[in-house]
């Protein structure tokens, strides 16, 4: 059966997040989770859709790409389709031919699960294995313990908090509260909630959690602490905080991902209770 490449209509967006999180399971490396398309979503819904690549078999849904930049796709397969041999040559060869639109010329990279077929099929048409990433992984089986940190859902009166620091505490311009109200608008974020961690009125740390339906892993997708109040702990409450407000969402555990250089974000997450469960590296297309 053949196997085709699209960039999905703004229609089948709901149709992808759907399947998409059908295939987050305990136990597999997905790499992709709906929230990664959720946090994406804040460029607005068209933007998503244009940045998305989905290959399917004879109309049924095998692999999902999301462009995260201009030079990375970042993407997962069907849970059945993680060894396929003929589905990875074909990904293989759309990702290596600008012609196929999936990649810009240059530099590239690509990361996928660490199971994939694709990532050893990659390496024999020559690309290179780049940086590593550390998964991080919270059981959610039993309750989380409160940390102290007031922790506020953000609603329309606290989009300027959230915003705020996750400006801050990822070095960018503030990002516009319109940002924030797309994502908020974007299919992924019915069952998403984002955090706000207050030290006394003053906000300090923020993030979003995002479920993939109950009794499936959950993502944190982003946090941080703002710049002027780190080195107090913050970080580390906040990560509970989330991974406490995935439990109450049904998620079975709480994932996070960050590059293994990252020393301090991997120490943060350990210390709230995240226990790293692998280590893969990108793939990287030299000009």
């Amino acid at each position: 059966m053949p196997i085709t490449l699209e960039t999905p209509p703004v229609a089948d967006l709901d149709r992808v997040v759907a399947e998409l999180g059908q295939w987050q399971r305990e136990g597999s490396s997905m790499q992709l989770h709906p929230g990664d398309l959720g946090w994406f979503w804040r460029h607005g819904a068209t933007a998503t859709a244009a940045a998305l690549r989905t290959w399917r078999r004879d109309g049924r849904l095998v692999a999902v790409g999301l462009l995260d930049g201009d030079d990375l796709l970042r993407m997962t397969l069907a849970p059945d389709a993680t060894d396929d041999d003929e589905l990875a040559a074909r990904v293989a060869a759309d990702v290596s031919t600008v012609a196929a639109g999936v990649l810009p010329a240059g530099t590239a990279y690509l990361e996928a699960p660490a199971t994939a077929r694709v990532r050893t099929t990659l390496l024999e048409v020559g690309w290179q294995v780049d940086a590593p990433w550390t998964a991080l992984r919270r059981d959610l089986a039993d309750p989380v313990p409160d940390t102290g940190l007031r922790v506020e859902v953000v609603t329309s009166s606290r989009v300027g908090d959230w915003t705020g620091v996750v400006a801050s505490a990822f070095g960018s311009s503030r990002p516009a509260e319109e940002r924030w109200h797309a994502m908020a608008a974007g299919t992924p974020y019915a069952g998403a909630r984002s955090l706000v961690g207050y030290d006394g009125d003053v906000p300090v740390a923020a993030a979003t959690v995002w479920s993939a339906g109950p009794g499936r892993p959950g993502l944190l997708e982003p946090l941080g602490v703002h710049a002027d109040h780190r080195g107090r702990g913050h970080g580390t409450s906040i990560s509970v905080a989330a991974a406490a407000a995935l439990r109450e969402l049904g998620c079975s555990s709480a994932l996070v991902n960050t590059p293994s250089a990252n020393v301090a974000a991997v120490a943060t997450y350990e210390a709230a209770g995240f226990v790293r469960s692998s280590e893969t590296t990108d793939r990287r297309r030299d000009a």
